[in-house]
């Protein structure tokens, strides 16, 4: 049973870790969504993304410290079914809330199905008090005005459910399989890994593009289209399915024994060991063979300078990198979760596999590959910094990121709600905040197809001479801002490629996993926060809630957007290079030491490891001395 046991964990293993990268990439791709829908700002919506990391610190010291004495098979399946129990929490809100009412000053025409002509100001007007009624009576009624605080619970349970599957899995293979193979089995897990987040994306894609009620609402009365900032698509879909799919993944930890018939050469294992572990899901086991070994105790404040600057630019940019596309490039979420599924991720995997032959091509040593590593990351870096020069102007908005052109007085007479957001495209190429606002006085068709005519605003302009006559939702961006957004994908594509070449070859040497996990936890709560908290501060226009509360926004100044996005991104970036500077400095400076001390192996830097090295590799790791016991959290 020896030889067939490990393979039947590794396959349920790998399961479990597309699952949980699945569910994670969903969450990510459903930040715009959850935003709209619950009608919350930016850096509270970071909140919800960040509660997963929360979710891990409740339960990490209980997993690396007491995992190992446990049935590891049956915490992996308990912790599959609290990633399942997590996910369908999420999707929960929107079967409690109701039908999504999206801000619109013509419901009143849409809910009566008509055809007929409508005057945008008489109904303004005749109507205001009767619709403020209204909306008083259904903000009473509203029950969704806190369930986004579930979506935070759900993330935060599926945080909790994710923590124990990488260190009790690799520490299951790495007391049951042989030595030779657990390398190639590490290597296996993180390459099914990498599918998740690019099938999490593009399911994302397809939930973005499908409408929130779909099959219980009339699609043809719906005025938005995907593109609208207002538009908010099936994101339930996805959590409903990555929880589906982390119960099934459950499933086979179940009849898995407590233990397999040992292999010859195992050693016995202590419970630090699954902080090792910790250190082969950030660095795969293949630094086992690359026989470059380095003591990093010393410079363990270093690192976590490094990985602590490191993490924040990467988590902020990460979690509103979708966002971006959507108000930077007027691309609609489901095509911005789709390109970065399709241009993003497998340029990264490309460039890890790459990265792995250069490493084994060349023979590099630990001060080699980290030089390496420190160009291409530089490189990757440098290149990002292009996406300042590739940048859309603001949307040209009527009194907002333009002036009225003729008389600003236009709509004087229309008594329209100034808070309410209707966008509607002028033929003179000028958005105007609602029909009302353009001084429309009347309409034709239903639903999407729904035409303005006689519109005042448009007729005292004097640069204009076409119809008068609006349509529902924002103009597009221009053609000069389409090509741009070629651009910005193409140097999405190199930077990605650079940067992943690096990381292959950063793998080739030990870290201090405390390190690692201390500062991505450090960084994963609060960054989704304060990128998000800034990305506020670049709104123009917020939507307005039944109870004629703040929603979310639906209009961001693209420039200042775009200073804040990627300057913030690039000043937590940048100091982090003159820490591995002096990293490298450092490490290159034990080397040269050791080669003045004769040792066993003269010296020489491409030295494999032997059984002695491991032992004292285990030594400087967290939870081998009370003088090093440092926590990692």
């Amino acid at each position: 049973p020896g030889n067939s046991r490990p393979g039947a964990f590794l396959a349920a293993l790998s399961f479990s870790y597309l699952s949980k990268t699945l569910s994670g990439t969903i969450m990510k791709s459903s930040i715009t969504q959850i935003e709209r829908r619950f009608d919350l700002t930016s850096s509270t919506v970071g909140f919800i993304d960040g509660s997963f990391e929360i979710g891990n610190l409740l339960v990490i010291a209980f997993v690396s410290y007491f995992g190992a004495k446990l049935h590891r098979p049956k915490v992996i399946a308990v912790g599959c079914f609290t990633m399942a129990l997590g996910s369908l929490l999420t999707a929960m809100p929107h079967f409690f809330m109701g039908y999504y009412k999206y801000e619109t000053t013509s419901h009143t025409a849409t809910s009566a199905n008509l055809t007929s002509s409508i005057n945008p100001c008489s109904l303004h007007q005749d109507v205001n008090e009767t619709l403020l009624e209204v909306s008083q009576s259904g903000c009473e009624k509203e029950p969704s005005s806190h369930m986004w605080i579930y979506i935070l619970l759900g993330n935060m349970l599926r945080g909790i459910g994710e923590t124990p599957i990488t260190p009790l899995g690799i520490s299951y293979l790495d007391d049951f399989a042989k030595e030779e193979d657990v390398p190639v089995y590490v290597a296996c897990l993180h390459t099914i890994a990498m599918l998740g987040p690019m099938f999490g994306f593009l399911l994302g894609s397809l939930c973005a593009k499908l409408y929130v009620d779909i099959g219980f609402v009339d699609l043809g009365s719906i005025t938005i289209t995907p593109q609208d900032s207002r538009w908010v698509g099936a994101w339930w879909l996805g959590f409903l399915i990555g929880g589906v799919t982390s119960f099934l993944a459950a499933i086979p930890f179940c009849f898995l024994p407590r233990s397999l018939k040992k292999p010859e050469e195992a050693n016995d294992k202590t419970s630090y060991d699954l902080l090792e572990n910790m250190r082969k899901k950030l660095t795969p086991a293949q630094n086992l063979n690359s026989g470059k070994t380095v003591s990093v105790s010393g410079h363990t404040e270093n690192i976590r300078r490094l990985l602590l600057q490191y993490f924040n630019s990467f988590i902020g940019l990460f979690t509103y990198k979708a966002k971006y596309m959507e108000q930077q490039y007027g691309q609609s979420t489901s095509k911005s979760n789709f390109l970065i599924g399709l241009t993003s991720l497998p340029p990264v995997g490309v460039g890890i596999f790459l990265g792995g032959l250069i490493m084994k091509k060349y023979k590099m040593g630990i001060t080699g590959a980290t030089k390496f590593a420190f160009i291409m990351s530089f490189l990757s870096y440098v290149t990002t910094l292009l996406h300042f020069f590739v940048g859309c102007e603001n949307h040209v908005v009527a009194g907002m990121t333009v002036s009225y052109e003729g008389s600003k007085n236009c709509n004087s007479d229309c008594k329209c709600a100034s808070n309410v957001w209707d966008p509607v495209c002028g033929d003179n190429g000028l958005t105007y905040v609602s029909a009302c606002l353009a001084g429309c006085m009347t309409s034709v068709g239903h639903g999407k197809s729904t035409v303005f005519h006689n519109c005042s605003c448009l007729a005292v302009s004097s640069s204009w001479t076409g119809n008068n006559s609006v349509t529902l939702g924002q103009c597009p961006k221009s053609e000069d801002c389409s090509i741009k957004f070629i651009y910005y994908t193409v140097i999405q594509v190199i930077s990605g490629f650079c940067y992943a070449l690096g990381v292959k070859l950063t793998m080739s040497f030990p870290v201090i996993p405390c390190d690692i996990f201390a500062c991505f936890l450090a960084a994963g709560i609060p960054a989704p926060v304060y990128f998000g908290a800034l990305i506020d501060k670049t709104c123009l226009k917020w939507g307005s809630t039944s109870c004629g509360q703040q929603g979310a926004c639906r209009l961001y100044d693209s420039n200042a957007y775009r200073y804040v996005y990627l300057g913030l991104s690039a000043v937590l970036r940048g100091p982090s290079y003159l820490f591995a500077i002096l990293f490298y400095i450092l490490i290159k400076k034990d080397f040269q030491n050791k080669k003045s001390r004769p040792i066993v192996n003269g010296g020489r830097e491409d030295a494999p490891i032997n059984k002695e090295d491991n032992r004292k590799i285990k030594e400087h790791l967290p939870g081998s001395s009370g003088a090093e016991n440092e926590s990692c959290i």
